[in-house]
This record gives C-alpha cells, structure tokens and sequence, in this order.
C-alpha cells in the first residue's frame, strides 16, 4: 500500500489576532500607521484587519496542503482543535480532493499557545481507531535528558522537557500500524540577539534525545523493524545553503542525535540545493551585511524499516512570498528578478499574503501490510 506522508508548519493558524499584547506581525506594520482618538476603536480596526488578512493567508496554506495529497499529515502551530476542524471544513475541503478527519491536538506547552496537532485521510482508518498520547507533562529527568548545561537557562531536572510536545499518534492502516512522533522543537531565538541557534542548541538537543529514548521505549530493542515517522518543524538543520548556491556543514546540530544510527532523511535524496524548506533573511552585526540562507527545518525522518521503502520525496514552494529565491544557485536576487519569478499561488504577494514561512514536505510510502 502507497501511503503518502506530509509535515506542515503552518504559522500561526489562531483565532487570535494578538498572541497575549503583542500584534502579529501582518497586521501590526499597517497597524503602526493608523491613529485612533480611543482604545476601542484600535481594537476594532486590528481585529476586522486580522480577519481579513487570515482569510487571504488560509486560502493559500490550503492550496499547499491540497497540493501535497497526502493521506496524513502532521501540523505544527495550531491554536486548537476547534480551529484546526474550522479551517479544514472551511479552506482545505472547498480546494483539495481529500476529505480529512481524525483530528488529534493536545495542548502543549507553548506560551502562545500554538501547538502541534494530526490529519488523516478519513476513510483511511475506521472511526476512534487513530489514538493519541502527549508528552507534555514529561520532564528531562523522566527521559534522562538532562545536561548540567541546562542549568544556564535556570533549568532543573524536573522542569518539563518539550517547549511545545511530542504528539505520538498511532494509525491503523491495512492489518499493520504507523506511529508518527510529532515534534516542534525550541526555536533558535534566544530573546538577546547573537547566535541564537548556538544558544539554544542544548535545549532542542535535550528535546531531540528525549523524542529518540521515546521511541526506544516505546519499541523496545526492536525499533529499527518498527513503522515510525518523526515529523515536524524541528528547528535546527545539518546544512546550510548561502548565496550562489554555496553549501556549508553545520554541525554541530541540536538533532545530530536522530541521525546517528537511528533516522533517515528522505530529502537528503534530493540534489544539495533543493534540500530546503525555509529562507531566512537578515542583518548580521557581527558580519555588518545582510545575511542569507536556505536550510531544512522540516523533517519526515524515517525509522530504518521505512528507509527503503520510500519511493517519492517533494517539498512544496509554491505558497512562500516572492521575496525568496526559489534557486539558491541563481545570484540575482533584484526585485524585478525575483517578482517575474512566477511559480506560486495565485495572490501571494512580495512579503506577504503567503501560505506560510515554512514549505510542506512530503514523502510517499510503500508501506508493508500483512
């Protein structure tokens, strides 16, 4: 049975227009414009704005999961289950071909509370047979994870391990199962500017390690003949790809643990320079220039029963804004260039409206049934 497999992180798909009293950012720029004789009134204009802009966002994150066709699909920062439901019925099943069902979100630990959550295709699995179990709750000492390092960040070892969860969630497909460990790891910011990516890389380390002894405990010395799936947006990556095209080793990793001996990457089958699923842009004070480079921080790492049995890789592009290059190797990088560069959406914009700052990726599995 071909199975096809997807991980998306989303960007901020909430009912809330302000995570606690800071503005998103796609409305506080024209927000910043604007003058109000009172309070109420602002609050007026930024909620009606922050409709609108998410109903232009939505019709495209929809369009790129409709473009993956996936049977399951693993999500990252999603406000909760009634919006997870909401946003199916009313963006992805008005364009995709699929109808999904099978809905998991758990609450986790993010402040702002976007978390990670599941689809399925509905008739992919019979009714209340796809189960869920957080691991919110779990600390660095219940996994075995902690590292005096930690006690930098003020960390002890019975503080909670997860900056959001790890979702595991078994399907029952065809007389055998799959089990999706579904992660989003700590964020390379730091808050005090820097290398943040250095700073932080100790907690998605811990985070990392305490993803791989789940699963070691949950298959036991058999895990490497198990259906498994690590999926999410795992923050760090092992390459980097700067202007022209230039790739550069970036070890060490936060997640170097899921790869020694233990996970594959499927995308690492694609040519160097379309392994990537997110750009960033930025202005470097220690380099006093714009800094730039395309990396992978999303991931569908396979257990080293499904390694061969992978048999199509994709990441999908067409919702990002037109101010990234969608070839690393092309050096010109001018604004009439890059806007005539026409392979996306209809209505994505420079900057902004777009399907999401990050790029689905998919794979297709030959999955075996008893």
């Amino acid at each position: 049975m071909k199975l096809r497999v997807a991980t998306f992180n989303i960007e901020n798909l909430s009912s809330r227009w302000k995570f606690a009293e800071v503005s998103r950012a796609e409305v506080a720029a024209a927000m910043s414009l604007a003058e109000f004789a009172q309070p109420k009134d602002r609050e007026i204009a930024e909620r009606s704005m922050g409709l609108t802009v998410e109903d232009d966002k939505r019709q495209m994150t929809a369009l790129a999961i409709a473009e993956t066709r996936a049977d399951i699909i693993a999500l990252q920062e999603v406000d909760s289950l009634r919006v997870l439901e909401a946003f199916f019925a009313n963006y992805v099943h008005r364009l995709a071909d699929i109808r999904y069902g099978h809905f998991k979100l758990i609450a986790g630990n993010d402040r702002r509370g976007i978390d990670v959550a599941f689809a399925a295709r509905r008739n992919l699995a019979a009714a209340d047979s796809v189960t869920a179990k957080s691991y919110r709750e779990a600390t660095f000492a219940d996994l075995g994870v902690y590292e005096q390092e930690l006690a930098e960040f003020g960390i002890k070892p019975n503080d909670r391990l997860f900056n959001r969860d790890c979702l595991v969630v078994t399907v029952p497909v065809h007389g055998t199962s799959l089990s999706l460990f579904i992660c989003h790891l700590k964020s390379m910011s730091n808050g005090k500017g820097g290398d943040g990516r250095a700073a932080t890389r100790v907690l998605r380390r811990a985070e990392a390690r305490g993803v791989r002894r789940i699963i070691e405990e949950q298959f036991g010395s058999g895990f490497r003949d198990a259906p498994w799936i690590i999926a999410g947006d795992l923050n760090d990556y092992r390459l980097r790809l700067r202007r022209a095209g230039t790739i550069e080793d970036a070890s060490p990793s936060g997640i170097d643990v899921l790869f020694d001996k233990f996970a594959f990457n499927p995308v690492d089958s694609l040519p160097e320079h379309e392994r990537w699923t997110h750009y960033h842009r930025a202005w470097s004070v220690e380099e006093e220039r714009i800094m730039e480079e395309h990396v992978q921080l999303d991931y569908l790492l396979v257990s080293p029963a499904l390694k061969e049995r992978v048999r199509d890789v994709s990441i999908i592009r067409r919702g990002l804004p037109y101010r990234v290059p969608l070839d690393p190797r092309d050096t010109d990088r001018s604004i009439p260039t890059l806007a005539s560069k026409g392979d996306r959406y209809p209505r994505v914009g420079w900057d902004r409206p777009k399907a999401s700052d990050h790029c689905p990726v998919v794979i297709e599995i030959d999955l075996h049934t008893r």
